[in-house]
């Protein structure tokens, strides 16, 4: 049973609005203890007295004053005390130091023309993949988390490449874990101050998702296996994917880049209150 006694930790927070046309917070937290999830509405009223950090994923609260439902699963908030405060994300020497990581698998990439491309755009949009998130809540959420995100498929890769998958191109497979998730930069917001994530919705209106945008750019430039690869590695088409890997008769590179990013996905789903 919740009450205000207990301390959550912040999962996510938006903002929208009423049919009234006032501004309604809606915050998700999580009782660390049990892993029991609490939705909250803030009026308002309540937000103006509040600061935005307060919001930051990871962050562990208290609600000082507010109504629960029957169930107490959710809850009326006017007010609340920080009782610990998340980091935002890597800070800037973590992120030149992750960024460069990245810069030495583009180097390990043979096909000259291929790292170029990739290169390319590693270096034309480094400011925006610095701070990138890997998502707005299911993993690696926080400033940063795309480029860990990216390093480690990279690095599960480059493992299982050694192992298993000898005669499996390794520049298209680099090339396909540095690029899947390209698109992110653009599909997200972040704010540095707070940490709190958003969809861009601009991107939305040219885009169909951060998958798309992958594997059209690899298209484009011609490199057709490694758009192939990003375009499977949501595995499914009701999940984004644009091949779906429950299809019959598919090259077994398309499976790859889905494993090794479904791996990565399931451990960094840990709050960045953990880094």
């Amino acid at each position: 049973m919740f009450s205000t006694d207990i301390i959550y930790q912040v999962v996510t927070f938006s903002i929208g609005d009423t049919k009234a046309g006032t501004k309604m917070g809606k915050l998700q937290l999580k009782d660390p203890k049990t892993d029991e999830i609490l939705n909250c509405i803030l009026w308002e009223e309540a937000l103006n007295r509040m600061d935005a950090k307060l919001f930051r994923s990871g962050n562990e609260l208290r609600i000082v004053s507010g109504s629960f439902n029957e169930k107490y699963n959710n809850c009326l908030v006017s007010a609340l005390e920080l009782i610990k405060e998340a980091k935002t994300g890597l800070d800037e020497k973590e992120r030149e130091e992750t960024f460069n990581k990245l810069l030495e698998y583009i180097e390990k990439i043979s096909d000259e023309k291929l790292r170029e491309f990739v290169s390319k755009i590693y270096k034309e949009n480094k400011e925006k993949i610095l701070v990138a998130p890997a998502a707005k809540l299911m993993h690696h959420n926080y400033i940063g988390g795309l480029m860990v995100h990216t390093l480690e498929t990279l690095v599960y890769a480059e493992a299982n490449l050694k192992i298993f998958f000898q005669k499996i191109n390794q520049d298209n497979v680099f090339a396909a874990c540095l690029l899947h998730d390209i698109g992110k930069i653009f599909e997200y917001t972040v704010d540095l101050e707070t940490g709190l994530i958003d969809y861009d919705e601009d991107f939305r209106k040219e885009w169909v998702s951060h998958s798309q945008y992958g594997f059209s750019i690899c298209m484009m430039a011609g490199f057709k296996k490694v758009a192939k690869m990003i375009a499977a590695h949501h595995a499914r088409a009701d999940w984004g994917a644009i091949i779906d890997l429950n299809e019959k008769d598919l090259e077994p590179i398309v499976y790859l880049i889905h494993h090794i990013d479904d791996l990565s996905a399931k451990f960094g789903k840990i709050n960045v209150a953990m880094l």
